[in-house]
């Protein structure tokens, strides 16, 4: 659909409106009585989420380009179905191809105080050259007070379907150093910038330099404490066995040309995930559902 046609299927007065930008990306404008958010049709990708009487939840970067094929930096990337990089030998977009395809939507509603979206996507010229052509993707958006994130893969083929997954959600801290992350005490991780050593997780996570850590066989809800901005941000979980903690830090952050060199403290990367050894086999005709819930409260005021 173009710009009218999304406006006037699903488009809501003062809640939900339609838009491109110059390069052309369309994106949805959403405003319900307890937050705004902004989705992207490409991707399916929430850029931004700030309940009401609250900062930014959300963190995309202001470098980021938004242009068609282009992976959005920042907000919640949809990997699919792989998780960085392909492991079977083959080539193929880093985080799968989800991300940079556009996404169907299919319903939007408003109930009582939040707003609805689900968006769908299925095999398509890209999917099938890398080798995925018996699949669907559903995602649910709930927007409001909290959002809660839905991803269901369903194999429509005869034959296992085996994928990785991840809602790779960026959270907006006031400052990185002065952050916490609990809910993994005793967890054992991958330490992926020190050779992938396996390691057990001792008390909460700091963040005090590069850190890239795939935390396997936890369904833990995480509770993101950002401590300069007085509030907590907590991740509920379901669905999902892996959780990644991620902050390129200065010297990572150089390295990436659509972030800012100055926005690596503005954020941390708390992903939901089913990766490595928690990957997932789906049987013929199965569906599997991942499902991420944010909520957010002020504390130390």
């Amino acid at each position: 659909m173009d710009i009218n046609q999304l406006n006037e299927h699903f488009g809501l007065p003062g809640v939900l409106a339609f838009q491109a930008t110059a390069s052309g990306l369309i994106r949805a404008d959403v405003t319900t009585p307890h937050a705004t958010a902004t989705v992207y049709l490409q991707g399916a990708h929430v850029a931004a989420w700030q309940p009401a009487e609250h900062k930014p939840v959300i963190f995309t970067s202001r470098k980021t380009e938004l242009k068609p094929g282009k992976a959005i930096r920042g907000g919640v990337p949809i990997a699919f179905p792989w998780f960085a990089n392909r492991h079977d030998g083959k080539t193929g977009p880093s985080h799968g191809f989800a991300r940079i395809q556009d996404w169907t939507l299919a319903f939007a509603a408003l109930a009582g105080e939040d707003l609805h979206l689900t968006f769908t996507l299925g095999p398509n010229e890209l999917s099938r050259s890398l080798g995925f052509d018996q699949f669907r993707l559903a995602y649910q958006l709930t927007i409001g007070r909290t959002l809660t994130m839905q991803l269901t893969v369903a194999n429509d083929g005869g034959a296992p379907l085996v994928f990785e997954e991840a809602l790779h959600t960026y959270y907006a801290v006031t400052d990185i150093h002065e952050i916490a992350i609990s809910g993994l005490d005793g967890v054992s991780y991958l330490d992926k910038v020190d050779n992938f050593n396996k390691k057990l997780q001792h008390g909460d996570i700091t963040v005090t330099g590069p850190t890239d850590r795939v935390y396997l066989d936890t369904t833990a809800t995480c509770v993101l404490k950002d401590h300069a901005g007085k509030r907590h941000i907590s991740v509920a979980k379901t669905g999902s066995t892996t959780t990644v903690v991620w902050n390129p830090w200065e010297e990572g952050a150089a390295k990436l040309a659509d972030m800012d060199p100055t926005e690596w403290h503005e954020f941390v990367a708390i992903e939901t995930v089913n990766a490595a050894t928690d990957a997932i086999t789906l049987a013929p005709g199965a569906t599997h559902t991942m499902q991420a819930r944010v909520t957010v409260e002020t504390v130390g005021i």
